[in-house]
C-alpha cells in the first residue's frame, strides 16, 4: 500500500507531502557552498582534523573527520584557507553522518559572517 500525505488542518503540509513524493525538503535559511579546506576540530581534551566540505552563515559541514565528536557537543573548527587568513568557527554539532559531522553556529558575528562570504567568494 502507498504512503498517503495527512492532511494539517484540512491542508497538506509541504513535508507531508515532500513525504508522499519521497523528497526531502530543502529548510536552509542560508545557501551552502561547497569546499574542500583543510580544518582542526576541538572539543574539550579531543582534537582531530578533516577537510571542512561546506559552509553557510548558519553551520559548516566536517568530512572525513578522524575523530567525531558527540551530538551536541561545543566545537571548535579552525579553517586554513589561502589566501585567507586561517580562522575560527565555534557550534553545537547537530549531525552526524558516517565520518562526517555538521555543527551549528551560535551566534555568527559580523567578522566571521564576512569572512564566510569571503570563502562563498573564493568557492562560488
Amino acid at each position: 500500500m502507498a504512503p498517503q500525505a495527512r492532511p494539517s488542518r484540512g491542508r497538506f503540509t509541504v513535508s507531508s507531502c515532500a513525504a508522499f513524493l519521497g523528497e526531502s525538503v530543502n529548510r536552509r535559511n542560508h545557501p551552502r557552498f561547497r569546499t574542500k579546506f583543510d580544518a582542526l576540530c576541538s572539543s574539550g581534551e579531543t582534537q582531530g582534523a578533516g577537510i571542512l566540505v561546506d559552509i553557510s552563515r548558519s553551520g559548516a559541514r566536517l568530512d572525513t573527520a578522524d575523530e567525531l565528536p558527540e551530538l551536541g557537543t561545543k566545537v571548535r573548527l579552525y579553517i586554513f584557507i589561502q589566501p585567507v587568513s586561517p580562522f575560527e568557527l565555534s557550534g553545537e554539532v547537530a549531525r552526524i553522518e558516517g565520518s562526517s559531522f555538521a555543527i551549528q553556529y551560535g551566534n555568527l558575528d559580523s567578522e566571521i559572517g564576512r569572512l564566510v562570504d569571503d570563502v562563498a567568494a573564493l568557492v562560488g
